[in-house]
């Protein structure tokens, strides 16, 4: 895979006046970039939300429709874990503390998922090269969606602005039965870490032991030892997931996915046509900022442009930093992307998903 290199060539030293302006906002207010009570909080709201239905639906006996229920609320706490909790704790933001941090993220294991693979595919190609194509595995759906318009198109594509989102759910449930172990294989392989490269032997070990761990919990438990039926643990488990999966697989389409976000390509010698910090700004889209429900739910990935920018700052900031980044922005007369509300940035997502399924020698 070629190497891809950013220009190192800042002529209006934005990302310098940038850094300074949330350097001085952290000092003038005393307070850390990491969590705080808000975070923490927020933490314990979102675990109630994904087990308390979970233990109910083990523990008292209910209609099926009010188990089916609550396995929703369930993948709903799933995906809030996973955008509140988790997410922040992966980015080391979660807390000042390293342990706590790793304690955190370590809660991807009962998401589903891997902390090695998420750390490679999430803060490593992901944040690193946003939107660009062969690079970046969260624009690559393989061929059954078309997210770029520099990926290859196929027929079934006319149709994926109708389809799609029947697809988006199953994100989280792939996770628990191949990705895992294909990202392990391919990211081991090519050598590719978050810090030092970890001991591929422990890597796999971990990996199982977590499967054979998450399968047990919400698999064996409920059908072994509570004497649950097989086909209702099934549907349930596949409830939650679903419900997870739609939950964050949208909230990622809407920041990267929609007409006003870019798809750079590397030149021939493989350079990017900006620096880091302001290809993330022509990258990226912030959705519904001013919506408290939304910002607080999604573990403020509506403010992505500020997470972007600042990974290693904890989402409770991003409101009051989103303010300092769209005047800079301004200042130096570069894009500051966003929706107003998430129901203009889904209808924009599903628009720009039609307009890639056109046949572009057509188009």
């Amino acid at each position: 895979m070629k190497t891809i290199t950013f220009s190192r060539v800042d002529k209006a030293k934005f990302f310098r006046t940038l850094n300074k302006r949330v350097n001085t906002y952290f000092k003038e207010n005393n307070i850390k970039r990491t969590g705080n009570w808000k975070l923490y909080s927020k933490a314990i709201i979102m675990f109630s939300l994904f087990l308390i239905p979970f233990i109910l639906v083990l523990t008292v006996s209910m209609p099926q429709w009010a188990m089916a229920l609550l396995m929703v609320l369930t993948g709903v706490g799933m995906a809030g874990v996973g955008m509140n909790v988790m997410h922040d704790a992966n980015h080391e933001s979660f807390s000042k503390r390293k342990w706590v941090n790793k304690l955190m993220g370590s809660s991807i294991y009962i998401l589903a998922g891997n902390v090695y693979n998420w750390k490679v595919q999430h803060n490593v190609l992901h944040h690193t090269f946003t939107n660009v194509e062969g690079h970046d595995e969260d624009i690559d759906a393989g061929r059954i969606i078309r997210f770029s318009q520099h990926s290859k198109w196929f027929n079934i594509h006319k149709f994926q602005k109708y389809y799609s989102i029947f697809l988006y759910g199953l994100l989280t449930i792939n996770w628990a039965i191949t990705t895992d172990v294909k990202q392990m294989r391919r990211y081991l392989k090519r050598k590719l870490s978050y810090g030092k490269f970890p001991n591929p032997t422990k890597e796999w070990t971990k990996l199982v032991i977590s499967k054979i761990a998450y399968y047990a919990l919400w698999i064996a438990l409920p059908i072994l030892v509570l004497d649950i039926s097989w086909w209702k643990v099934i549907i349930g488990f596949f409830v939650m997931h679903y419900t997870a999966g739609m939950i964050l697989s949208l909230v990622f389409q809407l920041a990267h996915i929609v007409p006003n976000t870019d798809m750079p390509l590397p030149d021939k010698d493989g350079n990017l046509e900006h620096t880091w910090a302001v290809h993330q700004l022509y990258t990226t889209s912030n959705f519904a900022p001013s919506n408290w429900l939304v910002n607080f739910y999604t573990g403020g990935l509506n403010h992505q442009v500020e997470h972007h920018i600042f990974p290693h700052i904890s989402h409770v900031h991003y409101n009051k930093l989103a303010k300092i980044v769209k005047e800079t922005a301004s200042e130096f007369n570069l894009p500051y992307n966003e929706y107003d509300t998430m129901r203009k940035a889904i209808i924009e997502h599903f628009r720009h998903l039609g307009v890639l399924g056109k046949n572009p020698e057509i188009a």
